[in-house]
C-alpha cells in the first residue's frame, strides 16, 4: 500500500486550497460584509470548486489503496461510482470554470487592473493571496 506520487501531490494541491481558503476567510474585507459576502467573487467560487474536487480525487485515492486486493463485488461497484463523479465534476465545473477565471482575470488584469482588482485590494489581500487564488488553479492542469 505505497502511496504514489500522484496520490501524495493531490493530498497536497488539496491541503494548499485549504490553506488559501482559511487564510482568505480569516481577512477582514470590507466586501465579506455586503451582499453575498466572498461568494459573489467568481475567483473564491472557483477556489471552492477546486477544493472540493481534489477531496473527491483524495476520497478516491484512499479508497482505491484500502479497496485493492479485496474480491467485493459491492466495494468495486463504490468505487467507480466515486471515480465517475470525480470525472464528471472534473469534466463539468473544475476545468471549465477554472480555465475561465484564470483567463478571464489575468486578460482584465492586463488591459485596465482596476477593472478586477483595484489597488484599494492591495491594503487587504497580499499580492501572494491574490496569486494564489487566481493562478494556483491552472497549475494542477498543467502538471
Amino acid at each position: 500500500m505505497a502511496l504514489v506520487p500522484c496520490q501524495v501531490l493531490r493530498a497536497a494541491i488539496l491541503l494548499s486550497y485549504c490553506s488559501i481558503l482559511c487564510n482568505y476567510k480569516a481577512i477582514d474585507m470590507p466586501a465579506h460584509q455586503t451582499y453575498g459576502g466572498s461568494w459573489k467573487f467568481l475567483t473564491f467560487i472557483d477556489l471552492v470548486i477546486q477544493a472540493v474536487f481534489f477531496g473527491i480525487c483524495v476520497l478516491t485515492d484512499l479508497s482505491s489503496l484500502l479497496t485493492k486486493g479485496n474480491d467485493s463485488q459491492e466495494q468495486e461497484r463504490q468505487l467507480k461510482k466515486l471515480i465517475s463523479l470525480r470525472d464528471w465534476v472534473m469534466a463539468v465545473l473544475a476545468f471549465p470554470v477554472g480555465v475561465f477565471v484564470v483567463t478571464m482575470f489575468w486578460s482584465i488584469y492586463i488591459y485596465d487592473r482596476e477593472l478586477v482588482y483595484p489597488k484599494l485590494l492591495d491594503n487587504f489581500i497580499p499580492a501572494w493571496l491574490n496569486h494564489g487564488m487566481v493562478s494556483k488553479v491552472m497549475q494542477h492542469f498543467l502538471v
